[in-house]
């Protein structure tokens, strides 16, 4: 029961989050619907289909189109730091590629408002991308965001998070062993190991993006030099890659998967739901 409780709480966090979200680097929510079994979110149709597909059938990606797609994350993490928002489920299966070839934020399951220089203590996140503060309940606050943008600047470089593991005990014990101990590949170039350096330290205040200019040290970190900011803003930018899309029911970039074959859940009528 507790855990179907925080699952209703989630659902209805990312309902008042996304329906009060207006940024053009996160699936815009349009309208929520429900029944006496399922919700219903309508979004936003991203019909270049996730992130984690173009970076499994590439095996990795280049610095030029790898910092494109991080300038996106950053666009949509600055977005909603600024309301005090913290997202806290960044990976490449939770950004979407629209028809033009920019990445959305999506699923905000996780995601809470927070206000600002406050923490939170509920541990969640995917294991490879979690923060040690998490780990060590310490309590987290935005910063666990630029962390996790860290783990996912080296994923879409190498094609693997740096910390990995068999299971999530051993993966939590490889993130508390820190950055400093994972080898990074001859292919990422020296600026991009210093960012990643910079925004994986341990010590939240100390990481890129929590220091005095906030977001603008990432924005200015020689690995975005020349980098044009002001056309990605405004949607100019030429994304490093363009997925084909024919139309506006185009389905062709997401993977098919079978029917599950579950049983319809049985009606819920506790009222829980009543905002959607």
């Amino acid at each position: 029961m507790k855990m179907v409780k925080k699952q209703q709480e989630h659902e209805r966090s990312e309902k008042v989050i996304m329906s009060q979200t207006t940024c053009r680097f996160v699936v815009r929510l349009y309208h929520t619907f429900k029944d006496s079994k399922y919700l219903y979110l309508l979004m936003e149709a991203c019909l270049g289909g996730e992130l984690w597909t173009l970076l499994r059938d590439r095996g990795s990606f280049d610095d030029l189109t790898s910092r494109f797609y991080v300038a996106c994350v950053l666009q949509a993490l600055s977005y909603l730091h600024a309301r005090g928002i913290v997202y806290r489920d960044l990976k490449p299966e939770n950004l979407l590629v629209d028809s033009a070839g920019y990445a959305k934020l999506a699923d905000f399951g996780f995601a809470k408002k927070m206000g600002f220089s406050k923490k939170t203590w509920t541990f969640c996140g995917t294991p490879e991308y979690v923060a040690p503060e998490v780990l060590l309940n310490k309590g987290h606050g935005l910063s666990a965001d630029y962390w996790s943008l860290g783990v996912l600047m080296f994923e879409l470089l190498t094609g693997s998070p740096p910390f990995s593991g068999p299971d999530p005990m051993k993966i939590y014990s490889v993130i508390l062993g820190g950055i400093g101990l994972v080898e990074f590949p001859e292919t990422v170039t020296e600026d991009a190991s210093d960012l990643i350096k910079k925004l994986c330290r341990d010590k939240p205040k100390e990481r890129l993006g929590s220091q005095r200019h906030g977001v603008r040290d990432i924005l200015r970190h020689k690995w975005f030099d020349g980098f044009d900011w002001p056309g990605l803003k405004k949607g100019t930018l030429t994304p490093p890659i363009t997925p084909g899309v024919s139309s506006a029911t185009d389905t062709r970039n997401f993977d098919t998967y079978p029917e599950d074959g579950e049983a319809a859940p049985p009606d819920d009528n506790s009222g829980w739901d009543k905002d959607f």
